[in-house]
C-alpha cells in the first residue's frame, strides 16, 4: 500500500492522488444523478408493459426520491461511526443491487419497492462523496473539488433523457438499469483501492429520536408536496394531510436538535454565517432552476413536437456552457471567493432563460439553443460556488454533517420547486381549453384526426404561451436569488475559527 499525503495548505494544485479520489467519487454521482432522470423518459414504456396508470408509474421515480430523502439524514452520523470509505463501498452495493433488481421486475409494484431500494443506496453516494473529496483536497482547494463534483450534478439532467431514450429505443426498458450493474463494479474496485483509508472518529450515542422525527418527516413532506402535480392543487387530502404531518415532525425535529448535544443534523452549524447564508441562496436557487430545467424538455417535446432523443440533444449547450466555466468558477473561488462569481452566474442564467419567456412555436432555435448556452455558463458559476461557500469554513469533524444538511436541503429545494413549476403549467394549460386539447394530442390521449385543426393551431399558441408564463415565475424567483447572494463572501474563506492549517488535512490520500 501507498500513502500520499494531502498537499500542504495553499498548495494550487489537485494533485494526482486527489484527482484519482475525485474520479471516484464522480463515476458513483453519476450513477445517481443520472437515474433519477434516465427513467423520466421510459414512464410511458412502463404504463405500457405493466397495464399501469400515469400516476402508478410516476411513483418509480418519487419512490427513488423519498429514499433519497430518508437515508441522508443518517449518513452524517454513519459517516463519522462507520468511516466514509466503508459507507461508500456499502451504498454502491445496494445501489447496483436495486438496479439488477429493477431490471427484472416483473410488475410495477415491485418496481417501486425496487426502486427504493436503489434509492437507499442512491441517497448516501452524493453526501458521502463530497465529504471524502472536500477531506481529500482540504479547505484551500474546495471550490476546485466542487467544480468537479458538480459536471455529474449539472450533466445527468442533461444526459439522463438522451441516454435514457436511446436505451429504451435501441434496447429496451431493462437497459436503463442494467446498465449501472457494470459500471457500478468498476466504481466498487476501485473505490476499494484508491479511496483514503477509513479513520471513524469516537462513536457519538446515535440520535434515534431524531432519526424518527426527521426521516419520516422528510418523506411525508416531500410526498404530499410531489403529489400536487397529479391532483392539480395544495389543497387536495393527499397533499394536505401528508405535508402538514411532515412539517410538524420536521418542527418537532428542529426543537428536539435545538437542545439535544449531538443530534442527527447540527443546526449548530448555522452559526457559521457562510452556511447560513449559502444555504438560503441555494435554496431560492434550486428551486427556480431545478423547476425551470424540468420544463426545457417538455417545451421541445409537447410544444416543437420533437422526439426524446432530439428534445434530450437540444439540451446540450446547457452542459456545454458549464463545462466551459465550472473548472475556471472552481479555481478563482478558492482564490477570490464566491460572492464575485455567484452574482454574475445568477444574472448570466436569468439572461438566458429570458428568451424562454417569451416562446411561441415557431421560436428561433438558434436563439434556444444560445440562451441555454448562456444559462449553462451561469450555472458553472454558481451552484458550485455556493456550496464550496458553505463548506469552505467547516472544521474537519463538521464537513459530514455540513454536506449531508446540503444535500437534504438540495433535495427538498428541487422537490418542491419542481411541484411548484408543475403546478403553474398544468393551471396555465387548465385555463384553455384548446392547450388542454392540444396537449392531450400530444401525450397521445386523443388523436389529431379528432380535433378541428384550428384549435389544435390554437392549443399550440397557448401550450407556448403557458411555459413562457412558468418560465416567468422562474426568472423572478432567480432575481430573488440575488439578495442572499450579496451577503456571500467576496474574498478568499479563511479556516474556521479554533481550527488548525493541518486539521482538514488530516485524511491522507491513501492508495491500496
Amino acid at each position: 500500500m501507498t500513502t500520499q499525503a494531502a498537499p500542504a495548505a495553499g498548495s494550487d494544485k489537485l494533485d494526482s492522488g486527489v484527482l484519482k479520489v475525485a474520479g471516484v467519487v464522480v463515476l458513483g454521482a453519476i450513477m445517481s444523478i443520472l437515474d433519477i432522470t434516465v427513467v423520466s423518459v421510459a414512464l410511458p414504456t412502463f404504463q405500457r408493459e405493466f397495464n399501469a396508470s400515469y400516476a402508478d408509474v410516476a411513483w418509480t421515480m418519487t419512490a427513488y426520491t423519498l429514499a433519497l430523502a430518508t437515508v441522508i439524514p443518517i449518513t452524517g452520523w454513519a459517516a463519522d461511526r462507520f468511516g466514509t470509505k466503508r459507507l461508500y463501498l456499502l451504498s454502491l452495493v445496494l445501489f447496483v443491487g436495486g438496479s439488477a433488481l429493477c431490471a427484472v421486475a416483473w410488475d410495477i409494484g415491485p418496481l417501486i419497492v425496487f426502486r427504493a431500494l436503489q434509492g437507499l443506496g442512491g441517497g448516501m453516494l452524493m453526501p458521502l462523496g463530497m465529504t471524502i473529496m472536500t477531506r481529500a483536497a482540504g479547505p484551500d482547494r474546495v471550490g476546485r473539488v466542487m467544480a468537479v463534483l458538480g459536471v455529474p450534478m449539472l450533466l445527468g439532467p442533461i444526459g439522463g433523457p438522451i441516454l435514457g431514450g436511446w436505451l429504451v429505443d435501441a434496447q429496451s426498458w431493462h437497459w436503463i438499469f442494467l446498465i449501472n450493474v457494470p459500471i457500478g463494479i468498476v466504481a466498487f474496485v476501485l473505490s476499494a483501492r484508491i479511496l483514503p483509508k477509513d479513520q471513524p472518529q469516537p462513536s457519538e450515542s446515535f440520535d434515534f429520536l431524531g432519526m424518527l422525527l426527521l426521516s419520516p418527516g422528510l418523506a411525508l413532506f416531500l410526498f404530499g408536496v410531489s403529489s400536487i402535480p397529479e391532483k392539480g392543487t395544495v389543497a387536495a387530502t393527499r397533499v394536505l394531510i401528508p405535508a402538514i404531518v411532515g412539517l410538524v415532525l420536521l418542527v418537532a425535529f428542529v426543537l428536539h436538535a435545538l437542545r439535544k448535544q449531538h443530534a442527527l443534523i447540527d443546526l449548530g452549524l448555522f452559526k457559521n454565517r457562510n452556511l447560513t447564508v449559502s444555504t438560503v441562496t441555494l435554496t431560492l436557487f434550486t428551486v427556480a432552476f431545478m423547476g425551470a430545467m424540468l420544463l426545457f424538455p417538455s417545451y421541445f417535446l409537447q410544444v416543437r413536437g420533437e422526439s426524446t432523443l432530439t428534445a434530450g440533444l437540444l439540451l446540450a449547450p446547457q452542459g456545454l456552457g458549464a463545462m466551459v466555466t465550472m473548472p475556471i468558477a472552481g479555481r478563482l473561488t478558492d482564490k477570490i471567493g464566491p460572492g464575485k462569481l455567484v452574482l454574475p452566474g445568477l444574472v448570466l442564467i436569468a439572461l438566458g432563460m429570458a428568451p424562454f419567456t417569451m416562446v411561441t412555436p415557431e421560436s428561433n432555435y438558434p436563439l434556444l439553443l444560445g440562451a441555454l448556452f448562456v444559462s449553462g455558463l451561469g450555472m458553472g458559476m454558481t451552484m458550485m460556488p455556493i456550496m464550496s461557500a458553505a463548506l469552505a469554513s467547516l472544521t474537519h469533524q463538521q464537513v459530514a454533517r455540513g454536506s449531508t444538511m446540503m444535500n437534504i436541503i438540495q433535495q427538498t429545494a428541487g422537490s418542491i420547486g419542481t411541484a411548484v413549476m408543475s403546478v403553474i403549467l398544468t393551471n396555465q394549460v387548465l385555463d384553455s381549453p384548446e392547450a388542454t386539447a392540444y396537449s392531450a394530442v400530444t401525450q397521445g390521449r386523443v388523436q389529431a384526426g379528432d380535433v378541428p385543426r384550428e384549435v389544435l393551431t390554437a392549443g399550440q399558441s397557448s401550450l407556448a404561451g403557458a411555459f413562457g408564463n412558468t418560465w416567468l415565475v422562474a426568472v423572478v424567483l432567480l432575481a430573488l436569488c440575488l439578495v442572499p447572494a450579496l451577503l456571500l463572501p467576496r474574498r478568499r474563506i479563511e479556516k474556521a475559527e479554533g481550527g488548525t492549517p493541518d486539521e482538514a488535512l488530516a485524511v491522507p490520500v491513501a492508495m491500496h
